[in-house]
């Protein structure tokens, strides 16, 4: 009666382990993977058993059961689900996303068990960025755009800044997903042009690039005075400022306006009246901001400095001065002698 026992426990071991290892030896493999939706999907097994009998099933819900040349379908899978009795392949056609899951084999002729997890995508199609505006004064106004798809699951977005990823900061938020940009106070740094990039595992798609018109200064202002600074000589004076739209430039001398606008002052033949401080004054007609610059010019007369070769002269000829006089007093005194 004992051996019997022992003979019977050992039995179910060896059931039990030759189980295990087939389960272990049988894996699952798919085609296409990860898959698209209205694809057919192959799930095979690996190495190739020799099967009598079966079942499929995803989530814990049964797919179909085959014994022998028979087999059953389960009629939410009907037309689309067939299995090779012989090899238990799985054929699954014009899948969906909803069919995405645990795949599951178990059969007991032979006792094997695999499992494989997978997912199905709906490609991606239209990818189109809209943004509230795309006119902005500096520092007023904060742009926010969206990115949407026609179609598509399990999508990742990714947004670009001419060929610069946009990365999440003190100005700029990335929320919903990443699918909407927000930056705050735009400033005459973000102009774009901005693009979205929508990914899945199966395909990906670009939107058309938006770009930002900033209207900002003017500031940052800038004069030069080319010229001699001498009496009746050409004098030009070159204004900059940042702005945008361009600023209107006007000039001024001791704070009177004069007839003169545009980036160039040019004086011709100056005189020293024309000494004094001048400005340019720059003024944006889309921000009502002006700002303004100031440059002193002193003229002066011709020569009113010693030149350099002047006073090489001049020393030259002291010193000829002091040689000949110290001659003079030389000459009497041998006269004395003789």
């Amino acid at each position: 009666m004992e051996m019997n026992r022992e003979g019977a426990l050992a039995s179910v071991l060896l059931g039990l382990l030759q189980c295990c290892l087939a389960s272990a030896a049988v894996e699952i493999q798919a085609s296409p993977h990860p898959a698209e939706v209205g694809a057919t999907l192959i799930l095979s097994l690996s190495p190739p058993p020799s099967m009598k009998r079966g079942t499929w099933t995803v989530g814990g819900s049964l797919i179909l059961n085959w014994e022998g040349p028979q087999e059953a379908v389960v009629p939410s899978y009907s037309g689309r689900a067939t299995v090779n009795v012989l090899t238990g392949t799985l054929t699954l056609s014009s899948v969906r996303v909803a069919d995405s899951g645990v795949y599951v084999v178990q059969s007991t002729d032979p006792q094997l068990q695999a499992s494989a997890s997978i997912s199905v995508y709906e490609p991606i199609s239209n990818v189109a960025l809209k943004a509230n505006q795309t006119d902005f004064i500096e520092f007023n106004t904060s742009a926010v755009a969206s990115c949407s798809v026609s179609s598509g699951s399990s999508l990742s977005f990714l947004w670009m800044n001419g060929s610069s990823e946009v990365t999440a900061s003190d100005r700029v938020q990335l929320t919903d997903g990443n699918s909407s940009l927000t930056v705050v106070n735009v400033s005459r740094y973000d102009p774009g042009p901005f693009r979205c990039r929508v990914s899945n595992p199966v395909s990906n798609g670009t939107s058309d690039p938006v770009s930002f018109t900033i209207i900002y200064g003017p500031d940052n202002m800038a004069l030069t005075v080319n010229g001699s600074l001498s009496v009746g000589s050409n004098l030009t004076m070159r204004c900059s400022a940042q702005s945008n739209p361009p600023a209107q430039l006007h000039w001024a001398f001791k704070g009177d306006s004069l007839n003169a606008t545009g980036p160039l002052l040019e004086l011709y033949g100056v005189t020293e009246d024309q000494s004094g401080p001048y400005s340019c004054v720059a003024f944006n007609n889309h921000t009502n901001m002006n700002s303004s610059i100031d440059s002193l010019v002193t003229i002066t007369k011709s020569g009113s400095q010693p030149q350099a070769a002047d006073v090489w002269l001049l020393s030259l000829l002291l010193s000829v001065g002091i040689l000949f006089s110290l001659h003079d007093v030389a000459v009497p005194s041998i006269h004395g002698r003789l």
